[in-house]
């Protein structure tokens, strides 16, 4: 069972990029005006009636990953700019790919950060709740499905 299906569920949170962030540009276009570890938590209590232990440990756990998040998220953007800066007359390529490696790096630690905080809240869940996130999900999958279809099924004008 893949656990970054559920996630759809929730929408466009952080949450939902906590759980499906399968490729780093995600984690690098993360919404400034995410909702807060509480209100994710309480979106996700909403859907699989988390405990009280549960929405602590959650609150915590969403809470520390986005602020680690952020700061990797803050530092590649930092490397993007002086690689930009770079550009033109007179580059130094060494340097390009020094900070293309280490833009690489950041990239690689966004995208583990975003697995083990992943992994952390799929542990904090009892199976039941991971099995009701999934059923949420492939019923979503199904839906996002039909509208497509849908809307292909429409005459271009």
């Amino acid at each position: 069972m893949t656990f970054a299906k559920p996630l759809a569920v929730i929408g466009s949170s952080a949450l939902a990029l906590t759980f499906a962030l399968a490729a780093p540009a995600i984690a690098q276009q993360m919404p400034q005006g995410a909702p807060s570890a509480e209100q994710q938590v309480a979106q996700l209590d909403q859907l699989v009636d988390l405990d009280a232990g549960q929405e602590q440990e959650l609150i915590a756990l969403l809470t520390d990953g986005q602020e680690r998040l952020q700061s990797l998220q803050a530092e590649a953007q930092t490397v993007q700019m002086q690689i930009h800066e770079q550009i033109g007359p007179g580059y130094d390529e060494s340097a390009i790919r020094r900070d293309a490696e280490r833009l690489g790096q950041l990239t690689g630690d966004m995208t583990a950060e975003s697995a083990l905080m992943q992994a952390r809240i799929q542990d904090t869940l009892s199976q039941e709740q991971r099995d009701e996130l999934e059923r949420l999900a492939q019923e979503q999958e199904q839906q996002m499905r039909q509208m497509q279809e849908q809307m292909q099924q429409q005459p271009q004008q």
